[in-house]
């Protein structure tokens, strides 16, 4: 996540510089240039890891919180602009087509475990990230009221992104594409083609790096909270430490495109298998290994209580919460992975 952080924060940088888009730029060559130049790719990881740090040492309100009340506004403000853009081009319903369509076709055991992993990923659900920031919330506060908003919003978002991306893609005649390739090379050729081009770009790594940011600071918040109940160490040398050694296990997944692009994992690249362990598979596990211990292993009578404080919800949700967590999740989650087999 750091490294893809770091290629945001340099295409941000050139962005901004006004260094990034001009008439004759091959964005795929400049794209192969950034991720294999070690010097390069590590200054901007570097960077994202920094700007993390920097945050975080701040603690919850005076950092976190400060930084998402600024970050996220501006990152709907951002999106807006952009949708609105993207879909009065010529050719744009097209791109809405194409991103609302279903085709029954494609649909796979493959493919609902991508999206099992996207969801993991997005929501956070998978390493902790929404336990260790519920544990901050206030007893007044509901947390299955919490828990839907913050879907609520997760699906809106990613209905904001495709908005933003594919109408622009689609007016232009491009191949829609996925992963690095539609952000660093796709998206730079279609925004040199708009007028005041250059402005949108860069409007729109601004609200990539402020997303990127925003998640990353609760990944992080995961391993400084358990140390720091500990009692034993400050908040800012747990930070700091912290963020050397993740910029330490950064630099394989970093120099997997350059110096280190001969290396292989079951076929894949160092950063495409990391990438894949982590969003297909460790944290779908991670899900599972949670829905398994707080339905059987966790106290039942302070589950109870977690859901039902705040709100005002009967017995009967919690039940079926709890019937869920038990029996459905577990189930599925097991039957796509078996199927993806």
């Amino acid at each position: 996540y750091s490294v893809v952080g770091g290629w945001i924060t340099i295409y941000t940088a050139l962005g901004l510089t006004g260094n990034l888009i001009s008439d004759d730029t091959n964005y795929s060559k400049v794209f192969e240039q950034i991720i294999g130049e070690p010097f390069t790719v590590l200054i901007g990881v570097f960077v994202f890891i920094l700007m993390n740090v920097v945050v975080l040492n701040f603690g919850i309100k005076k950092g976190i919180e400060r930084a998402n009340n600024v970050l996220m506004p501006l990152l709907f403000i951002f999106f807006i602009i952009l949708v609105v853009r993207a879909v009065t081009l010529e050719g744009a319903s097209e791109g809405l087509s194409f991103f609302f369509s279903f085709n029954f076709e494609d649909f796979s055991a493959e493919g609902v475990l991508y999206a099992l992993g996207q969801s993991f990923f997005a929501l956070a659900v998978g390493f902790s990230c929404m336990v260790t920031y519920s544990s901050y919330l206030s007893k007044k506060e509901s947390l299955p009221t919490s828990a839907m908003s913050v879907s609520i919003m997760n699906i809106i978002v990613s209905i904001l992104a495709g908005m933003a991306i594919f109408p622009v893609v689609f007016a232009f005649s491009l191949e829609p594409t996925e992963g690095p390739g539609l952000l660093f090379i796709v998206l730079p050729n279609v925004f040199a083609q708009m007028a005041f081009g250059s402005v949108f770009l860069t409007l729109f790594l601004l609200l990539f790096l402020f997303a990127t940011l925003t998640s990353s600071f609760s990944q992080f918040e995961i391993i400084i909270s358990a140390f720091e109940k500990e009692g034993k160490r400050s908040r800012s040398k747990i930070v700091w430490v912290l963020g050397l050694l993740t910029f330490i296990a950064c630099i394989p997944s970093s120099l997997s495109y350059g110096v280190l692009a001969d290396v292989s994992i079951f076929g894949k690249s160092i950063f495409d298998a990391t990438d894949y362990l982590v969003s297909n598979i460790l944290l779908p596990i991670g899900c599972l290994l949670i829905a398994i211990f707080i339905s059987f292993r966790m106290d039942q009578a302070i589950v109870k209580r977690e859901f039902q404080m705040g709100n005002q919800l009967s017995l009967k949700w919690f039940k079926l919460w709890k019937f869920l967590m038990r029996y459905i999740i577990p189930i599925i989650i097991l039957i796509v992975f078996i199927c993806s087999l």
